[in-house]
């Protein structure tokens, strides 16, 4: 996207303006809470800092202005006191970042400008139009819709944070207006985030549409009659309204301003300060650019590093005789797909030391590519390499990289490390544990992401059909950052044996046997799965006329807005629950709540159910089974959830419903193949045993190891009673309370639980805890121990860490309370069922047994079983998994046996 060229382009004169506080909230909450060494937040202050570096790299030469709103009011709050009302204060942790921020802005040499009584896209605004005035172009660089309206033949939008740029043909494209439509655009739309009122439902198509027809705001207001419907009717409650919301959505562009766009020219940095700041937040990587560029050599962005594109034998017979003698190399491949199944190799990399890698590509196809050396030659080459039980093995998800090598006829064997697992086992909590995101985080260095090389969304081309230069950058990149994250994490997990024997005994062996539950999958019928979308369907029209005629009306039960309008506007529901902008919320726990009085929630609760059991799996399934073995072939996660426990995705085999029919008839589909049973192993319980012997509670520990029913031994404790005596509500009552507790419910929690007063259930709690004294004292203790060390640990010694158990802001520290407690239960248990995975995994290998193992969902094992060893194998699945832990209760395991995973279960 060029702009015109004239002669103020030829001369250079450009301004960068730079929405500071735009991408300063965006950087926030879209980048991870990265922290220096000292535990200071420094995530925000590292984003914007590579916006406004990029900016520089982009525009060399021109004028550089970075605004940020002032404190205090401005005149809009003035025009309309609910201007940006609902809007929440500013996160401690970002403000603790704004002022490091604006200092390292100023050294770096770029202008801060920062105006009272007004907002920085008044600031950009006035600029702005000055600087055009004086034959400048402009870039405004901002994520703000709001800013459109300034664009024209001179100045053009730049989002730096998704490489997107916008021009006068961009703006209509985008908002089907132009930009000198924008404002009417806005205030007929109105914002929820700055509390802009808006038309009620005008939406942005008919926000064009009428702009389109009536050709402005003005003429619309005039001629409003002509509009029919209830739109309409909104639309001419609001005339008097409409001019305020078009007065706050324009950008004021005559502020009085100490500074013009001459004064913008970008200064020398001030490299002492610059040191101390990049020093104080850990910034390494771009110290040593500081100190390259002082030095004159040329950039470390470079990062000094010798990446070679490997197109001859004799170059790859030099890399593989160095990788023969490594005690250790990182390993990746380029390939031509993220489904495992499908994944064929493109490139391979391997890094032996920092700064230092290669690249061998081997099946790029596009125009003009160079001769590559054969696939089938190279990978034979590397086979006895790879398959060296003695050998190490270094990788990133590798996983991933053992799926696509058994797809070429290669089993991933020997020593192995992955990063991945690395990160998480040192602190699942802490930033998400992909490797851009880890480089970030770790080495506080910015990697070429596959967007850099490939492009994005439509235009996204094939790594088979990247350039071989570009593609030997990011793919040797990708090992020698990999080889560089392990000299960083190993050690630290070195330094810590606990959290060492958790990734070396548990999370490094897990990796092969969820490889081989995943390559095996689990058989589906498509044509069970087609009968019950079709049932899903009936019982959702059924249930969209229920609620039709119980509205008196016709409305979209799938629009949150129209819901919303019904249940609180028409219906008079009261408000449980607001959003973040205000508006009254209609999320799964509101309408749960609602439902247990109002008919209207209960039939909207119902059909969300249906439709989800329709969309994501009756439709979804059948399109995911693979054609060559008739299974899904799900993908195991294990570094994502915080607790330790496995997640799963294409398909999420975790959320399918178990309580409902309509879910139970989705088990169904999960059948077993001919001449087999499915055979279905549960932990009963175990959360309530792991707390049991974690609190040491003489009464909990004696009704587990006596056998009994523990939510009826807990009601006939809490509610004096003998065991025969105890009703079915009370039973129901204890069973709340048991798991309740464990999750840090609070007295209202189960009060609405229960349909009883917060007093009763405040009277339950106390009771369980007069009966249960080691489950109150461990609760107090866990919760202080948090407090003083910062973290929770499983019985194995994961630890989960707890940024906010001391913090000011008293729900977040409420939240991380309810975690210390829950924490290690959860954890504990996603341990011990890996355990018991790695044991009968074992098991069945070293016994040959025609057993499969091919689901993990919460505290469930899922089998394939052939009929003929059914007898002898049950009783050895239960060996193992009751053995995968000692505890002071017994591990209880129940088996079920069918022709599918209902059946079974």
């Amino acid at each position: 996207m060029n702009f015109p060229i004239d002669s103020a382009i030829a001369e250079n004169r450009t301004l960068v303006l730079v929405d500071g506080s735009s991408f300063l909230y965006r950087a926030f909450h879209g980048l991870p809470p990265l922290t220096n060494s000292r535990g200071e937040p420094t995530g925000a202050i590292f984003g914007v800092a590579n916006m406004l570096r990029k900016l520089q790299g982009e525009y060399p030469g021109a004028h550089i202005g970075v605004v940020f709103d002032a404190p205090g009011k401005n005149f809009r709050n003035d025009l309309y006191e609910h201007y940006k009302a609902h809007r929440p204060p500013m996160p401690d942790d970002l403000r603790a970042q704004t002022g490091p921020l604006l200092e390292l802005v100023r050294a770096m040499g770029l202008p801060v400008i920062r105006e009272s009584g007004v907002e920085a896209d008044d600031v950009i605004g006035t600029l702005t139009v000055t600087a055009v005035d004086q034959g400048y172009r402009v870039v405004i660089s901002t994520g703000d819709k709001d800013m459109a309206q300034l664009v024209n033949a001179s100045v053009m939008l730049e989002n730096t944070m998704n490489d997107t740029r916008m021009d006068v043909a961009g703006v209509q494209e985008k908002f089907g207006v132009s930009p000198e439509r924008i404002v009417d655009y806005l205030a007929l739309v109105g914002d929820t985030s700055d509390n802009i009122p808006g038309v009620p439902k005008c939406g942005p198509k008919t926000a064009v549409k009428w702009l389109n027809e009536f050709g402005s705001l003005e003429t619309l207001m005039r001629r409003a009659g002509e509009v029919g419907g209830k739109i309409g009717e909104n639309l001419r409650a609001s005339l008097e309204m409409i001019p305020l919301s078009q007065q706050l959505a324009t950008i004021k562009c005559d502020v009085e301003l100490r500074l013009q766009p001459d004064d913008l020219a970008v200064q020398a940095a001030d490299t002492a300060r610059l040191r101390e700041l990049l020093t104080q937040f850990d910034f390494h990587n771009w110290l040593k650019q500081l100190d390259s560029a002082a030095a004159g050599q040329p950039e470390v962005e470079e990062q000094g590093a010798n990446y070679e594109c490997v197109l001859t034998e004799a170059a790859f017979e030099r890399w593989l005789q160095r990788l023969r003698a490594s005690e250790l190399f990182a390993f990746d491949t380029e390939t031509t797909s993220l489904e495992y199944t499908k994944a064929r190799i493109v490139g391979v990399s391997f890094a032996l030391q920092p700064d230092e890698a290669a690249y061998v590509p081997l099946a790029h196809d596009y125009q003009d590519a160079p001769a590559q050396l054969s696939t089938d030659w190279v990978l034979a080459r590397l086979k006895p390499l790879l398959e060296d039980p003695r050998r190490f093995k270094l990788g990133q998800n590798l996983k991933y990289d053992a799926h696509v090598l058994t797809n070429h006829g290669i089993i991933l064997r020997g020593g192995v490390h992955d990063t991945m697992l690395q990160s998480y086992v040192l602190n699942s909590a802490a930033t998400r544990h992909d490797m851009d995101t880890l480089a970030s985080h770790y080495l506080k260095y910015t990697t070429l992401h596959y967007e850099d090389v490939a492009g994005k969304g439509a235009k996204q081309i094939p790594f088979a059909q990247v350039d071989i230069e570009r593609a030997t950058r990011y793919a040797a990149e990708d090992a020698d950052v990999t080889l560089k994250l392990h000299e960083v994490l190993w050690p630290r997990l070195l330094a810590l044996p606990s959290l060492r024997a958790l990734y070396e005994d548990i999370e490094i062996p897990l990796i092969p046997v969820l490889g081989r539950m995943e390559e095996t999958g689990v058989l589906v019928d498509v044509f069970m799965l087609a009968a019950q979308s079709g049932d899903l369907a009936m019982r959702m029209a059924e249930i969209e006329r229920q609620a039709h005629e119980e509205a008196g009306e016709v409305f979209n039960l799938g629009s949150p807005k129209q819901i919303q309008s019904l249940l609180y506007d028409k219906q008079k529901l009261p408000v449980i629950k607001k959003t973040p902008t205000g508006q009254p919320s209609t999320d799964e726990s509101v309408l749960q709540e609602l439902a247990e009085i109002y008919t209207l929630p209960r039939l909207i609760l119902d059909y969300r159910s249906m439709s989800k059991l329709k969309s994501t799996y009756a439709d979804r399934l059948p399109e995911q089974v693979n054609p060559l073995t008739g299974r899904v072939h799900t993908s195991y996660h294990q570094a994502v959830a915080a607790t330790g426990r496995l997640s799963s995705s294409d398909p999420n085999l975790q959320n399918i419903p178990v309580r409902t029919e309509e879910g139970r008839k989705i088990r169904q589909a999960f059948i077993a193949p001919s001449g087999a049973k499915i055979v279905a192993a549960d932990y009963s319980q175990i959360e309530l045993r792991i707390m049991a012997h974690l609190s040491g509670d003489a009464s909990l520990l004696a009704a587990f190891a006596a056998g009994a029913d523990i939510h009826r031994a807990t009601a006939a404790e809490v509610f004096a009673s003998t065991l025969d005596a105890v009703t079915i509500d009370q039973r129901r009552a204890a069973k709340a309370i048991n798991f309740g507790l464990i999750y840090g419910m609070s007295a209202f929690g189960l009060a609405r639980q229960l349909g009883v007063t917060r007093e009763k259930s405040q009277l339950y709690i106390e009771l369980y805890f007069q009966r249960y004294p080691g489950v109150k004292a461990y609760m107090d203790g866990t919760r202080e121990l948090a407090r003083e060390q910062g973290y929770v640990e499983t019985l194995f010694g994961r630890r989960l860490y707890l940024p906010e158990i001391k913090s000011k802001n008293a729900q977040r520290r409420q939240y991380a309370e309810r975690t210390a407690i829950n924490a290690p239960m959860q954890g504990s248990a996603a341990d011990i069922i890996k355990r018991a995975m790695l044991a009968v995994d074992s098991w069945i290998i070293e016994s040959h047994a025609p057993v499969r193992m091919v689901m993990q969902v919460h505290d469930e094992l899922v089998f394939e079983v052939s009929e003929a060893v059914l007898e002898p194998v049950v009783p050895e699945l239960r060996r193992r998994m009751t053995g995968a832990a000692a505890l002071k209760v017994p591990l209880l395991v129940d088996v079920g046996i069918g022709n599918n995973w209902d059946e079974a279960h």
